[in-house]
């Protein structure tokens, strides 16, 4: 029993993308990567759209978590009525690695002059790693630590609703409804087959929201929201605000609820090529320690106009 609860502190300090608290990828620039969590936003943008994003974060802290990003997503007929989106995340952080790679689909029906809903549906698969011989060992003949998870496969199915007008945007998902247990009897067994399950995915719970003010003919503002629930963690709330002028360049601010203060910029350097950076500060006790030198953040977005469409005004969602 000593080595399962061993083990089980192991897993808890090197897993918070699985453990209940920060499961799925976090990012500070979430604005621009919605297909991500919400299947509903495939197509929306009305022209080919590919992104790629890097975040380091706590950086100076052994082991610290980073995330690769690529996503695409892009109209398939003339009214823009279907959508297809693909996206690609691996995480790391410590022994662990999981690649996350999914695929999208969303119909969008006119609700008015301006409105439109979407709908749509998501599916594909987790690829997790372990490499628990890694690990420092308190007893070095410790059979549970002696064998590797290599590429444990879990499927991954997931729904959003998405709502947009010119100004206004608002979104619902859950891009995950399946949940895993990524640590069971099958894997581990041997303290007298008494091994409980030591981490488990749960569902993820997706609310965004932004609005669109003009202010002056060359500055928008837009404010923005991003929430996030999962069972076991108190609510996240992610606050934006972010400025652009003449439709190129963005500069702006957000806060993560008694988590971190955050830095943005982006820089639209032609109608279809666009970069981006965050910086984080933490405010936890963490990002009090001289191991963390803040977390950081870079994309690129590359869009390609449409067979119908042409390239529509630089825009924040």
């Amino acid at each position: 029993m000593k080595k399962i609860l061993l083990l089980t502190s192991i897993i808890t300090c090197f897993i918070p993308f699985l453990h209940y608290g920060q499961q799925d990828s976090q990012y500070t620039q979430y604005m621009y990567n919605t297909i991500s969590f919400n299947p509903a936003y495939a197509g929306s943008r009305g022209v080919l759209s590919i992104m790629g994003l890097y975040r380091t974060q706590w950086v100076g802290l052994d082991g610290a978590p980073s995330t690769q990003t690529l996503t695409l997503n892009s109209p398939i007929n003339e009214k823009n009525r279907l959508g297809l989106g693909l996206s690609i995340i691996n995480d790391a952080i410590g022994a662990i690695s999981e690649t996350n790679f999914t695929a999208s689909v969303s119909y969008t029906v006119p609700v008015s002059d301006t409105g439109k809903l979407s709908f749509g549906l998501n599916a594909g698969g987790n690829l997790l790693n372990v490499d628990l011989v890694t690990l420092r060992k308190f007893n070095a003949d410790d059979v549970l630590l002696e064998n590797d998870i290599n590429n444990k496969f879990s499927p991954n199915v997931g729904l959003g609703i998405y709502y947009r007008t010119n100004h206004f945007y608002t979104g619902i998902s859950a891009p995950n409804l399946l949940e895993t247990d990524h640590f069971n009897d099958d894997i581990l067994s041997g303290i007298d087959g008494q091994v409980s399950v030591l981490a488990k995915e749960r569902i993820n719970y997706y609310m965004i929201m932004g609005y669109v003010f003009e202010m002056m003919p060359f500055i928008k503002f837009k404010p923005a929201l991003l929430t996030k629930y999962v069972s076991g963690s108190p609510i996240q709330f992610d606050l934006s605000a972010n400025f652009m002028f003449n439709d190129k360049f963005t500069v702006g601010a957000a806060y993560r609820w008694s988590e971190a203060f955050s830095a943005m910029a982006g820089f639209q350097i032609t109608d279809g090529l666009m970069i981006g950076f965050s910086y984080d500060h933490e405010i936890t006790e963490l990002g009090q320690t001289r191991f963390n030198n803040g977390s950081y953040e870079a994309i690129l977005r590359f869009e390609l106009k449409s067979l119908y469409h042409r390239f529509i005004t630089p825009r924040f969602f």
